[in-house]
């Protein structure tokens, strides 16, 4: 709790009337002048009360995403529409089973009956939204006002999240966490112009790690497992979640232990019971599966996320069109990754071929440092760097990852931004990078102002505020030794201005260069060049997580 933020016990001697109504009557003794002066500066700042506050912020919030509702909108919006047409129009035996649009239903139950909810609410609004036959491709205004709203009111559970994990820290550092993550750049980019649910789920992971922050380990747990039935990619974090509660809340001996892991067990169990009993029960379960892990997809995705793979397969070209050159006798190697459609890409041609198992025990490889220090040593504190530490492993190793995907450990990682000038300057980067690398997902060009400008608003955000906070924290305990004041000010260093200056020249080169050089040829290669330098910000930002891993205690 900031000292601003707190409020001094009335003095006995003191009258109940304001002290600006009576300041003559005033005169404490000598000795009680800075309760004074803490006294008189309570109006202007007014009680703690961290709800208030931020639904003040999430409001202005608000009004940016209605101004964005007229925008460009990919083909999500009717992937959504469609799952509410299936939803409100078929019966739960047949959900995953429907195949009247190619936007099936992919998604686990939980999210099936949240878009069987939103389903009575737009049969309402327009029937024909729901209609499984004539809503196809279907963009009234009324549908497009609706599905908009939708994400915009589902926002605040991202609110009530990030509220439950900031509301005991100091005002200066509260306020600048919700500006981070209510005011995020990729959020806004993916769920309010490009469109889908992320700003819901992850609200759903931040009480989550709120309650396990608090020392409440089966309300985390049980809400882990609610999230996992909304969206399963979040099951990435989840051999974290298994180590540290199974050392940190089935501890005490071994009943008790044994008990507590009844308890968990039996309560993560009736959660995943709920979601897929009754696809269970009409013989749905192995459709439904089936759905949610197309592993037929291939490696990457249509638009590469920026992570290890890219590298994988630029080397394999480039060691395939040498070998080419060399006249060995070998596959020419062809643009099928960059074609831009999602389906089994090519086989590689030099390097080994790819395959689910590799990429999830490459990813589990990658997460055993954080396995081993949450089994030797669980802490709450550190719980929320694990978790995006995880997600970061998720992204960086996995099977078909999605660029959108970096939100995951993007916004985790804005809790704990201001735990150290360090996490700032490490935040400061990977979220610049992460908007940055989403920028293709908009690709007209009326939106790209919008784009351009929520970036920047972000990045000039984050660099008032924590150049302020670090200054203003660091100043006293370091104004006799200058060069330790140095160290804890937060200033970008040379590296890092060439890197980001690297962005922009990347951007200049897309929007400007390449049109006037190739015309409408090689259109993949500003798209590359994107990926390809955003992967070595987000390799530097995964090693450095793991440094931070294995260096704190």
């Amino acid at each position: 709790m900031s000292p601003s933020s707190s409020s001094s016990p009335p003095l006995k001697s003191q009258p109940q009337t304001p002290l600006r109504r009576r300041p003559k009557a005033m005169k404490p003794p000598k000795n009680h002048h800075k309760h004074h002066s803490d006294q008189t500066s309570i109006p202007k700042l007014k009680p703690n009360r961290p709800i208030t506050e931020i639904l003040w912020v999430s409001l202005v919030a608000t009004c940016i995403k209605f101004l964005l509702i007229p925008a460009y909108h990919s083909t999500d919006f009717e992937v959504h529409r469609n799952w509410l047409a299936i939803t409100h129009s078929l019966p739960l035996s047949q959900w995953y089973s429907d195949e009247t649009s190619p936007w099936t239903l992919d998604y686990p139950p939980f999210f099936a009956h949240f878009e069987h909810f939103l389903s009575f609410f737009a049969s309402l609004v327009d029937p024909i939204m729901v209609n499984l036959q004539h809503g196809l491709n279907y963009k009234s205004q009324p549908t497009i006002l609706f599905q908009r709203l939708t994400v915009i009111v589902s926002d605040f559970v991202l609110v009530f999240g990030i509220y439950r994990l900031t509301r005991n820290l100091g005002y200066k550092e509260r306020v600048l966490i919700w500006v981070l993550v209510i005011f995020s750049p990729g959020l806004m980019i993916v769920d309010h112009l490009h469109f889908q649910y992320n700003g819901f789920l992850l609200g759903i992971l931040l009480i989550s790690l709120s309650a396990l922050e608090e020392g409440k380990d089966l309300l985390g747990g049980f809400v882990f497992a609610v999230l996992l039935c909304f969206k399963h990619l979040f099951a990435v974090a989840a051999p974290v979640y298994f180590v540290y509660l199974l050392r940190h809340y089935c501890r005490g001996g071994l009943i008790r232990g044994f008990g507590r892991l009844v308890i968990m067990g039996t309560a993560v169990v009736a959660v995943f019971a709920a979601a897929y009993g009754p696809f269970l029960y009409h013989g749905q379960i192995q459709q439904v599966f089936h759905r949610m892990f197309p592993f037929g997809r291939g490696l990457c995705h249509a638009y590469w996320a920026p992570n290890f793979w890219v590298f994988y397969i630029i080397f394999d070209k480039v060691l395939a069109f040498s070998l080419v050159k060399m006249g060995f006798s070998v596959q020419t190697p062809t643009a099928s990754f960059t074609g831009g459609l999602v389906g089994d890409s090519s086989p590689f041609v030099v390097l080994p071929r790819i395959t689910p198992m590799v990429t999830f025990s490459i990813v589990l490889l990658a997460i055993a440092p954080c396995l081993i220090k949450a089994w030797k040593d669980p802490q709450p504190r550190m719980i929320t760097r694990w978790i995006a530490y995880a997600y970061t492993c998720g992204f960086m190793f996995g099977w078909h990852v999605h660029e959108k995907a970096s939100l995951h450990f993007v916004i985790p990682l804005a809790i704990i931004s201001l735990k150290s000038v360090e996490d700032a300057k490490h935040y400061f980067y990977l979220s610049i990078v992460s908007c940055y690398s989403l920028f293709p997902l908009l690709f007209e060009a009326q939106e790209y102002p919008i784009k351009v400008l929520l970036l920047l608003l972000h990045a000039t955000l984050m660099w008032i505020g924590f150049s302020s906070h670090f200054t203003t924290t660091n100043r006293k305990a370091a104004e006799t030794e200058q060069t330790r004041y140095d160290k804890t000010r937060f200033i970008v260093g040379w590296f890092g201005k060439l890197y980001l200056l690297g962005l922009v020249a990347v951007e200049i080169y897309g929007q400007f260069v390449h049109p006037i050089l190739f015309a409408k040829r090689l259109p993949f290669l500003p798209l590359m060049m994107i990926c390809i330098y955003c992967a070595f910000g987000m390799m530097y930002s995964w090693i450095w997580q793991l440094r931070q891993i294995i260096k704190l205690h």
